[in-house]
């Protein structure tokens, strides 16, 4: 597998969390947070750089990133 998503709904955001695959066989998380009431907009959320072992750790990580930033900007 080269990349896993999951998408995860919170208040009226869309968080589509990624793991993409390294050349080294560890995971790098992706997080992209779409709101879901007007103005809609994409945007790429910066997650702690880390490289992970599995894919659902990566994916973990951007969750609980997605979810800090709804909380402080949302």
């Amino acid at each position: 597998m080269t990349e896993a998503t999951r998408i995860y709904l919170q208040d009226n955001y869309e968080l589509r969390c990624s793991a993409k695959l390294l050349d080294s066989g560890e995971y790098v998380p992706v997080l992209v947070i779409t709101k879901q009431v007007w103005p809609t907009r994409s945007r790429d959320i910066a997650v702690g750089r880390g490289n992970y072992a599995s894919a659902e750790a990566a994916m973990e990580a951007a969750h609980r990133q997605g979810l800090e930033w709804i909380a402080n900007y949302g």
